[in-house]
């Protein structure tokens, strides 16, 4: 956790480093898990032959720090928050909070120029996923860190010179966490999301 951490600083401030102009934002939206099956159900008591592990969907908050390279072209790092839960299929069905903090740096390709009030953009990059089960915290580095990388887009609209709203689809990719019996495939985030920014 530590080493991811200090990985991601490094990117930012080599990205600071570049910037010709900065925009932040908030974001509120949901979080759907795809292909969310991360192992067998070993764990309740009389749990039927094929029964599962699973991530739920959930709501995810996120912010972003954006800065314009170029004229079509700029980068956004930042931290989201993800709030799941953790589901025994059981019997008897179970479910636990579950926590998901992500870092994340993408390289963003816009449709417009800088200063248009309407900007279409295309995003992919690169991620860590720290997921913390019930009972652990991130805080105190418990949990397990995940790589993956991510892609989408969507687009930013100035309200004024200095204020603009924005609408993000991304996907998330990464391998599932703690090695559960039984445990195949990626796991996929699908975010979608609204949020305010501010534009320096």
């Amino acid at each position: 956790m530590k080493f991811a951490l200090f990985s991601f600083a490094l990117c930012c401030a080599s990205t600071v480093g570049m910037a010709q102009s900065f925009e932040a934002s908030v974001s509120g939206g949901i979080s759907k898990l795809t292909n969310n099956a991360i192992g067998d159900d070993v764990y309740s008591s009389g749990a039927a032959a094929g029964a599962k592990v699973r991530l739920t969907d959930g709501f995810r908050l996120a912010f972003r720090m954006g800065f314009n390279l170029r004229e079509h072209a700029g980068a956004e790092l930042g931290y989201a928050y993800s709030r799941s839960k953790l589901h025994f299929d059981g019997p008897p069905v179970t479910e636990q909070g579950f926590g998901i903090h992500q870092g994340f740096v993408d390289g963003l390709l816009y449709a417009t120029r800088e200063k248009a009030r309407v900007r279409p953009f295309a995003a992919a990059g690169i991620h860590f996923s720290n997921f913390v089960p019930p009972g652990s915290s991130a805080q105190y580095g418990q949990g397990e860190n995940k790589f993956g990388v991510n892609y989408g887009g969507g687009v930013k609209v100035r309200l004024t010179e200095k204020y603009q709203i924005r609408f993000d689809v991304r996907q998330y990719e990464m391998g599932k966490p703690f090695h559960l019996t039984n445990a195949s495939g990626r796991l996929f985030m699908n975010e979608i999301s609204a949020g305010f920014g501010v534009v320096i």
